[in-house]
């Protein structure tokens, strides 16, 4: 079965606990802290393997929690950081992510990686907060929770060529014979509901990918049909092989047929007139073709006068049932092929191999802090106050201490008072809630 969209969970392994501990040799008087740091978390990566070609996997198996980082260790020694979570994707898959729309990468080369959750950092030990002051500090940190997201894989399939058209105009029929893929073949419409994939030889040691894709029709940009599960295949061609019905069996104008198609791609991605298309005029073998393919020739020279795009490179009559002009169809897509690859920058390969989006995210000063009043409570916003919270290990007295500090400093306290806080009263950060207390 063909899959090209799922939906995952990953998260980063948490980092590991540091640990307080003190070294408690015979010899050794007052030895001073000796706790290590936790390990950091496994981070989640998505890895390129060109040996997939679908999603299917990801039906099964949707979430993807790397392990977390092991406990710091007594006499200074840190805990081991945990293995990094690999996960495999076919080439062509793009990583969005479900609650921004963002698109995190677009990974397309065999080995490419992206770290789609990034693990936690170790906790520090006790050995960390020793000052001439507190040479023996009862304080550890917790280690820092990995990321976690809700992530859109959509893969958008590999091919050098196209097939597009409307149903039924014969796309599986000229795949099946150029190369040895075997989709299905129906006198209905919608026959393909996946796309399709063959190699096709041009001889003399060429080569390229072609994909047959499900027929398009009007308001498939709008995701009529099978819309956006066809189109958004079509934007990893680098050629179009428009395919028309030039019979006009079904009582349609294969001209109009063509302009159709055509502002059905325009509308979904301009950037797809900028592929060169080559039209394939099929099923020449039935007796009314002849006459439909001079018509289509001089309305599409008087086109032509008038607009630029699409590039139009040829038009070649075809008969999938008896097999005329398919080896022209094949030569002249690898000669094409080849041209483009000849105009290409150098360089532009390795540019379009590398397609990871790094997004800055600006997460403000520690200082930002909103207070809010909840009733009686008075309730703390801020992602870094929480951050730290969330490493305070509370059941230390040392580490409570050094946290309330940490909160006058910042001035919170301050803020608590002019927004009327008094002695006793609740103050929560996150699903923590503690006394405000005023100091003597």
């Amino acid at each position: 079965m063909f899959v090209d969209k799922a939906k995952i969970y990953v998260k980063g392994g948490d980092g590991g606990d540091g640990l307080i501990a003190f070294r408690r040799e015979k010899y050794v008087p007052e030895g001073g802290p000796a706790g290590g740091d936790g390990g950091r978390g496994g981070d989640v990566i998505l890895v390129v393997d060109e040996g997939l070609r679908t999603l299917m996997d990801f039906r099964y198996q949707k979430h993807f929690k790397a392990p977390r980082g092991e406990k710091g260790k007594p006499k200074g020694q840190h805990g081991a950081n945990a293995e990094h979570l690999r996960v495999r994707v076919p080439p062509g898959t793009v990583v969005v992510d479900e609650e921004t729309g963002a698109v995190l990468a677009d990974l397309t080369r065999h080995g490419q990686e992206f770290v789609v959750a990034r693990g936690g950092r170790g906790g520090r030990g006790n050995t960390r907060f020793a000052t001439p002051s507190n040479p023996a500090p009862y304080i550890a940190e917790n280690g820092e929770e990995g990321e976690e997201r809700w992530v859109i894989l959509e893969l958008k399939v590999m091919a050098d060529a196209g097939l597009v058209g409307f149903p039924s105009v014969g796309k599986s029929t000229l795949l099946s014979m150029v190369s040895a893929a075997r989709p299905k073949i129906g006198a209905y419409h919608f026959t393909t509901l996946t796309p399709n994939l063959g190699v096709v030889d041009a001889g003399e040691g060429r080569s390229f990918v072609l994909a047959d894709l499900p027929g398009l029709i009007e308001g498939a940009h709008a995701g009529h049909g099978l819309g956006h599960e066809f189109l958004r295949h079509v934007e990893r061609t680098r050629i179009i092989l428009h395919v028309v019905d030039m019979s006009g069996m079904e009582g349609r104008d294969p001209f109009e047929d063509w302009l159709q198609i055509n502002r059905e791609l325009e509308l979904y991605n301009l950037r797809l007139l900028e592929r060169p298309q080559i039209i394939i005029a099929n099923k020449m073998d039935v007796q009314e073709a002849a006459g439909n393919l001079e018509q289509f020739r001089d309305k599409l020279e008087e086109w032509k006068k008038l607009n630029r795009q699409p590039e139009v490179v040829d038009l070649l009559p075809v008969s999938g049932a008896t097999g005329e002009g398919i080896r022209d169809m094949v030569y002249k897509t690898a000669d094409l092929l080849d041209l483009l690859d000849a105009e290409r920058p150098a360089d532009a390969a390795d540019e379009l191999e590398e397609r990871v989006v790094f997004r800055f995210e600006d997460t403000g000063s520690v200082r930002d802090f909103e207070i809010r009043r909840d009733n009686d409570e008075f309730v703390i916003v801020s992602p870094h106050i929480e951050k730290v919270l969330k490493r305070t290990q509370l059941n230390s007295h040392d580490a409570v201490l050094r946290f309330a500090r940490f909160l006058r400093n910042i001035g919170v306290d301050q803020a608590l008072r002019e927004k009327g806080a008094k002695d006793g009263q609740t103050v929560r950060i996150g699903d923590f809630a503690f006394e405000f207390v005023e100091r003597e």
